[in-house]
């Protein structure tokens, strides 16, 4: 399985001299399956890039699954090419939103005067699934899913594939839960031994002083319960709009500290725009 991010910005998208080493691409993450099947996490604006390469590679299917619908994580979708193509098959996997569907979302978001093109205008075979607390078979992998602790509600997804297991819980505030969300425990058994987990990590101390119940984590307590979880390797994800490379670094500087302190085996990256893994 390899793991492959196109973006791990949270909320907008930036960009300047000060973002050049993590990126300033919002969420969205491609897995490539041991069977060769095609998995995104999340259509942030990263997604663009990547459309784009998926436009000379042209796979038969393509498989999204979106964690929740805020715009930072569904705004590339309609400038993600293959939906405007007609060589493959789309499908768009979303958990049950208690306000809206992902395809009304979208739809809504895909009509004039904010966009020329209307979702039901697209020459791409777009399928619109809803994911409800089941596991589902992508070729090789499975994709198990959990609620996420955030505001509007979400899931967060595990993929295990030929042996090796990779989490992705961006969006998710570990000390403060959420209408339709899990326990710090639940978090800690969903990620217990895996290869790679992605978490969110947006804030530090000082930030949560003023940001309790927005949906997001301290780093700190990201570190923690992956270390508890006997996570192998960890990225620091969802960075904030406003984290220029040089406060990610301090943050990880610190994450790799707190690991060392607790004699935890655990790998420690900030993910950028270009992380590649390959479990």
């Amino acid at each position: 399985m390899l793991v492959r991010s196109w973006g791990s910005r949270g909320s907008i998208s930036v960009s300047g001299k000060e973002y050049l080493k993590y990126g300033g691409e919002t969420s969205c993450i491609e897995i490539q399956t041991s069977s060769g099947d095609l998995i995104i996490l999340d259509a942030g604006s990263g997604i663009r890039k990547l459309g784009n390469r998926l436009m000379e590679d042209k796979p038969q299917v393509i498989n999204i699954f979106f964690t929740h619908a805020h715009w930072d994580h569904l705004s590339g979708f309609p400038f993600f090419k293959p939906v405007h193509a007609t060589f493959s098959k789309i499908n768009v996997y979303g958990p049950e939103m208690t306000q809206d569907s992902v395809r009304n979302i979208l739809s809504k978001a895909m009509k004039a005067p904010y966009f020329p093109v209307e979702l039901e205008d697209i020459n791409g075979d777009v399928h619109f699934r809803e994911i409800v607390g089941k596991a589902i078979q992508i070729g090789s992998a499975s994709v198990e899913t959990i609620a996420l602790n955030h505001t509007n509600e979400g899931v967060g997804y595990k993929i295990t594939d030929n042996g090796k297991t990779f989490v992705f819980l961006t969006d998710n505030e570990l000390t403060h839960e959420h209408e339709g969300g899990a326990s710090l425990e639940e978090y800690i058994e969903f990620s217990r031994g895996v290869d790679l987990l992605f978490h969110d990590a947006e804030y530090t101390p000082e930030d949560y002083k003023h940001t309790k119940g927005w949906g997001h984590s301290v780093y700190i307590d990201t570190v923690n319960m992956a270390i508890e979880a006997g996570v192998k390797t960890l990225g620091l994800f969802h960075h904030n709009q406003d984290r220029t490379d040089e406060g990610v670094d301090k943050i990880l500087k610190h994450s790799k500290e707190i690991i060392k302190e607790k004699n935890s085996p655990m790998n420690c990256i900030a993910v950028s725009s270009e992380t590649e893994i390959k479990l």
